[in-house]
């Protein structure tokens, strides 16, 4: 039998109070680290719904009517969920109460959006909540206070498989700074707009797209069905320095006028430059049964071209018709250089009655107003799809219209669509409109742009209808010669800015992509 001394000297349980007494400590720690895990869940729970409702909100931002009530509905119907666990099991729904709209939004200032058109990013801050905690209780806490979170989300956009084209803003006032300066699109009016360098309102030029460098890469870009390069950003683009006018060739090919023959331009990477089905215009082929239309050198103006000697619209008695006619300029574009009335804008104003009196025989326009149904202010983008929904009419027994081919004393044939004898080459069968394309407008001025200017802010992205392909039109020589367009010059017709109502259904060769992403 041990004795009382040596019961006394033994430590070998000494250990036990020590951890009897830990244990309050112990329970404690655990208890802080458990609850902290369902605080943290919480957090994270609220900020996963702000994050995916704020993402849900901006991908309805798209400027049009509508816009805030779709994205506040996306965000309440993306965040209806419950959080039990982190919440102590109760079942109340996360909701996002307050949904805030920007124009503008930045660490440094925001600006709250005015309405659906100029609602750029969205701020969702979701309903709080509190979590409430299992152990903490031993040490006098029962729950946390109340915990919240908020994001904002914009929306990244993106236009994909258009041609790399930027034009100056023609409305830009002289010594303008702002970079975004708005203007009012108006839909018809022609625009002569000028290649060189794209400095100045009104001049066209290219966009970088990660092309290859060296002008058959550019003609690709014009002239493919599907162009080559990278999606152009709807907020910002770079203009690519230089200009080649051996790229208008692939240009042209939307006219149904090609330089080699067939329909790649260039060959080597065997793309499709499709004519557009209504390749209407003021130029002719040079042969009765079309084989020379092959060529570029086979097309040229007629015997008697459109040549207006005044500012007005051709006698209403025929005398001075041409004997065939495309889309013409306005007016104050239509006389030769030294004579026209307007600028680089137009104002809509074109010899609509010559138009159809030379190609459909209607001498009168309530002849063509009552037979087309177009009003009497049609524009030409208007005409152009009329012509492509009746290709063919009957007018006094004879048939007219874009498949129907005009020979002209002999061996001269104007086509309204694209030429026979052309080897394989034929509209798009994607039904993509071809003279039609998207251009990016920028303020030159403000942004002074010369050569390569990177990331600069786009004014409007504008669909124009493509009047007519460029080419040096003129007669006499020397002191008598008189110009009236030349083949570093394009002529348009707005059609509206693009994807609006105004402008019309979008161009079918137009692909936009937008992403949302989150601010912060």
């Amino acid at each position: 039998m041990r004795s009382a001394a040596m019961i006394w000297k033994d430590q070998s349980g000494a250990v036990a109070p020590v951890m009897a007494i830990a244990m309050f400590a112990l329970v404690g720690a655990a208890g802080l680290a458990f609850d902290y895990a369902r605080l943290a869940g919480l957090d994270s729970e609220l900020q996963g719904a702000a994050d995916q409702a704020a993402l849900a909100a901006a991908s309805q931002l798209d400027g049009k009517s509508g816009a805030q009530t779709r994205a506040i509905s996306a965000a309440q119907n993306l965040i209806s969920n419950q959080a039990r666990f982190a919440n102590g099991g109760q079942a109340a729904a996360v909701t996002a109460p307050t949904i805030t709209f920007y124009s503008a939004f930045s660490d440094a200032s925001s600006t709250v959006a005015t309405g659906d058109a100029n609602s750029n990013y969205v701020q969702v801050s979701v309903g709080t909540k509190k979590a409430y905690y299992a152990l903490t209780p031993i040490v006098r806490a029962v729950s946390s206070g109340d915990i919240s979170a908020s994001a904002v989300a914009g929306i990244g956009s993106a236009i994909c498989k258009v041609p790399p084209v930027m034009i100056c803003n023609p409305f830009e006032p002289l010594g303008n700074t702002d970079e975004n300066y708005a203007f009012t699109v108006t839909r018809g009016i022609g625009l002569k707009l000028v290649t060189g360098d794209a400095s100045v309102p009104g001049n066209f030029g290219w966009l970088e797209s990660n092309l290859s460098p060296g002008a058959s890469a550019l003609a690709e870009a014009l002239g493919y069905d599907s162009p080559p390069g990278d999606c152009l950003a709807v907020t910002g683009v770079t203009t690519k320095p230089g200009m080649t006018n051996s790229v208008f060739s692939a240009f042209n090919t939307r006219f149904d006028i090609y330089a080699n023959g067939n329909q790649t331009c260039p060959s080597q990477d065997g793309g499709t430059c499709s004519p557009s089905t209504n390749s209407r215009k003021d130029l002719v082929c040079t042969s009765n049964n079309g084989t020379t239309c092959q060529n570029a050198d086979g097309w040229g103006e007629s015997p008697k071209p459109y040549r207006p000697t005044t500012v007005a619209a051709l006698p209403s008695d025929g005398s001075l018709d041409p004997d065939m006619m495309g889309f013409p300029r306005d007016l104050c574009h239509a006389t030769d250089t030294a004579t026209q009335s307007c600028g680089i804008v137009g104002n809509g104003t074109w010899d609509r009655n010559a138009y159809f009196r030379v190609n459909y025989k209607w001498t009168t326009q309530s002849a063509w107003t009552t037979a087309t149904g177009l009003g009497a202010t049609a524009s030409r983008y208007d005409v152009y799809n009329w012509e492509v929904a009746h290709p063919s009419v009957s007018v006094g027994g004879k048939n007219y219209g874009i498949s129907n081919p005009q020979v002209i004393s002999g061996k001269t044939t104007g086509f309204g669509g694209p030429a026979t004898g052309h080897a394989g080459i034929t509209p798009s069968a994607a039904g993509i409109d071809r003279r039609r394309i998207s251009a990016a407008v920028l303020n030159c001025r403000a942004l002074t742009v010369h050569g390569k200017t990177a990331n600069a802010p786009v004014a409007k992205w504008l669909d124009v209808f493509l009047i007519e392909p460029p080419f040096d039109r003129s007669t006499g020589n020397g002191s008598n010669k008189k110009t009236y367009t030349s083949s570093n010059e394009v002529y348009v017709e707005v059609i509206g800015e693009t994807g609006s109502a105004a402008g019309g259904a979008t161009n079918a060769q137009v692909i936009r992509r937008d992403v949302p992403y989150l601010l912060q």
